[in-house]
């Protein structure tokens, strides 16, 4: 420990004399004010104290060239993204923090108006689950700190997606339609209104694609409602949210010795009729009271029931006929959450405490029916449960408005259990099937803490520093595995364990904001799947360490500058690979862009140039390198304006229709190189026009 933190502290040290980063808050007098806190919507509350923290304002969101969440996201400093289905509306597109790679859906927590929206199954969180338009704002907050207060998954960090409500609005409704390139369609609506203490907003959405690749068409439609009472003594809300998605898979290209699918006919399809189904539906509700003057108390919870339909058809001859079906899996899963906190926020003369301590309470019930067809007996019914119950607290305390010192605990204890139910008699493929997997019941007790500090010289300087503890609880789908053919499944898994350090500065001067941290992070028994084995491990010691920076330059009123530079090594500590890199994590990458109003608010440019550097491809945990994934620059452009109430916008993503990928997965043996590559959509234009009433 005493190591750690001498190399963290010489890390800031560095950074320091290297770096400048601002306070970001307005001064009076001598002394810097605290903006106010808004605990309505998040329990980050503006972000953790030490953290490094980056908001994505709905006007970043508005004008941005990118056509997903994901992509914008990715802008972002520290934050990577991997698609496997074409990155058709970003369904699918995973967003990594901090070096995880394929394992990054499980190790980034995503919440939904401070509530965390993860799913217990491998699927993590799908952006594309949040109408765009319905957005008002992210929250980044990088870092394993987010593990107090959301519990377990917050190791990479944690984004907050806050959603706009009528709360005080005039009547207004919005409708917006676009048609671009691969017969892409999209529609959207929305509409709020408030009267004395009641508000709502509805939003609605309705996309369909093709795709770039064959095989490769989507289809989904997404609604989402929200009501409210306000009074000054408190607030009800309630809230409910559904999506459909309809989605073909296109899989991969592969490379062997003989055959390049990937140069030869990168749009081509080995899969025709692979395809997967989900239906969602969110339900969330809570009431806030006011106890006092700087107290409330908020007991809110949430409901959500997800239905997904895989079906998969053999590629290949060989031991199977091209074409045949070769999975058909069914899965329900349910989430039952109800999560009651007390906010405090009180002031003596130089010394102002904020304090949130609550209780979690979360339940998912998950059931999942493997099949060889449709219509055919279950090989396997997959039934599990899993409870977690954990209490947490977290105070900050600021002292002569310019020092800054939180510290935070929390106590989680997971209860799971897991059955599978086998039948001998259903038809299986040509290799067979797994055996019945050892049945499964688990109780344990995790912590994680946090201890961050910031410290304000000046309304232009600020240093900040951390360091925490978290965990994550294997999900159910690693728990399932793909083991080999034959082989019983084990559902048994340890949990995940981190400890976190980090540093780093903020600067403001003028028209510059500059921020910038290091970080060190040590992982155990960290969860991975290995496409050797088919079956998912708990790796040997890994370590995540790098540099992250941003800037922003307001060079006049109507041309701004964005960049971004983050330095990730994910490497093995020990075992047979220690020193290696972690596949599917590249060490180097940026963005760059800039906004310009060219005249007024009638014409408007943003053009981004995000750049990705060589990463090794999953599987290829030995770093041979011989499959190693590329490094790519890709330039998106957007034109738009507004003229009295009607918009309109021309975004070309992929400028110069430059060939990449994100993902590969190296399967190769001694005398057979086997990789599967997933290419991702050359030049691409959109065309949106709306208007607002």
């Amino acid at each position: 420990m005493g190591v750690q933190l001498r190399i963290t502290a010489v890390a800031v040290a560095l950074t320091l004399l290297a770096q400048a980063a601002s306070a970001q808050d307005e001064p009076q007098g001598n002394k810097v004010i605290l903006p106010p806190i808004d605990i309505s919507s998040s329990r980050l509350g503006g972000g953790i104290t030490g953290s490094s923290t980056t908001i994505i304002s709905s006007e970043d969101l508005q004008r941005a060239p990118e056509s997903t969440l994901q992509d914008i996201l990715s802008r972002e400093a520290g934050i990577q993204t991997t698609s496997l289905y074409g990155g058709v509306n970003g369904t699918g597109t995973t967003v990594d923090m901090r070096g995880f790679g394929v394992t990054a859906p499980s190790n980034v927590l995503v919440l939904v108006d401070g509530r965390r929206f993860n799913d217990s199954d491998l699927t993590g969180f799908d952006f594309s689950l949040i109408p765009r338009n319905s957005i008002d704002h992210i929250e980044i907050t990088r870092g394993n700190s987010g593990a107090v207060l959301y519990g377990d998954g917050a190791v990479g960090g944690v984004i907050n997606i806050v959603t706009k409500n009528g709360v005080g609005a005039k009547p207004n409704a919005r409708i917006e339609g676009a048609f671009g390139t691969f017969n892409t369609r999209e529609d959207k609506i929305s509409a709020s209104t408030s009267y004395g203490p009641f508000s709502t907003a509805v939003f609605g959405n309705a996309f369909d694609s093709d795709g770039y690749r064959q095989n490769n068409k989507t289809k989904q439609s997404q609604a989402v409602g929200d009501l409210r009472y306000k009074t000054n003594e408190g607030s009800v809300f309630f809230n409910i949210a559904a999506d459909n998605l309809r989605q073909n898979l296109p899989g991969p290209r592969n490379i062997t010795g003989t055959t390049n699918e990937y140069l030869s006919d990168p749009r081509g399809t080995n899969y025709p009729l692979d395809k997967s189904q989900r239906n969602n539906i969110a339900v969330r509700g809570g009431v806030t009271r006011n106890l006092w003057s700087g107290a409330e108390l908020i007991v809110d919870g949430s409901l959500r029931h997800k239905d997904t339909t895989f079906a998969t058809f053999n590629p290949f001859g060989g031991f199977f006929t091209p074409n045949d079906p070769a999975a058909y899996n069914t899965t329900t899963l349910n989430a039952v959450s109800i999560t009651p906190r007390i906010n405090i926020d009180q002031s003596w003369d130089d010394v102002r405490a904020k304090a949130i301590a609550g209780v979690d309470i979360y339940k998912t019930t998950y059931q999942s029916n493997r099949a060889l067809f449709q219509g055919a007996a279950p090989i396997h019914v997959y039934d599990f449960n899993q409870t977690t119950m954990a209490i947490y607290a977290q105070p900050t305390i600021t002292w002569r408005n310019d020092n800054d010192i939180s510290v935070g605990g929390r106590i989680q204890h997971n209860s799971f259990h897991a059955r599978d139910t086998y039948d001998p008699t259903a038809p299986v493929g040509p290799l067979g099937a797994n055996p019945q997997g050892l049945p499964l019941d688990t109780n344990e007790t995790d912590h994680a803490t946090h201890l961050g500090i910031e410290h304000r010289f000046n309304r232009n300087f600020a240093v900040f520093a951390r360091m925490a503890e978290s965990f994550r609880v294997p999900n159910i789908d690693e728990r399932v595995g793909m083991s080999p053919v034959l082989t019983v499944t084990n559902f048994n898994l340890r949990t995940q364990k981190s400890h976190d350090f980090e540093g780093g500065v903020r600067l403001h001067w003028d028209r510059v904001d500059v921020q910038s941290s290091v970080y060190d992070m040590y992982l155990t028994d960290e969860l991975h799947f290995s496409p050797i084995t088919f079956a998912n491990v708990n790796l040997d010691p890994t370590r995540r360490y790098g540099m992250e920076h941003t800037a922003t330059v307001r060079i006049t009123d109507d041309v701004r500058l964005k960049g971004s530079a983050s330095y990730t090594r994910a490497v093995f500590r020990s075992g047979p690979f220690a020193g290696n890199d972690v596949p599917e994590v590249s060490r180097w990458s940026g963005s760059a862009g800039a906004s310009w109003d060219i005249y007024r608010k009638y014409l408007t440019a943003e053009a981004v140039a995000h750049y990705v550097g060589k990463r090794f491809a999953d599987g290829d945990e030995a770093n041979v390198g011989a499959s190693m994934i590329p490094a790519y620059t890709v330039v998106d452009l957007r034109l738009g304006g507004e003229a009295d109430r009607f918009f309109w916008s021309l975004s070309v993503q992929n400028l110069f229709n430059k060939s990449y990928y994100d993902y590969a997965l190296d399967q190769s043996f001694p005398g057979f190189p086997f990789v599967s590559i997933y290419p991702l959509p050359g030049r691409a234009v959109t065309l949106r026009a709306g208007a607002t009433f």
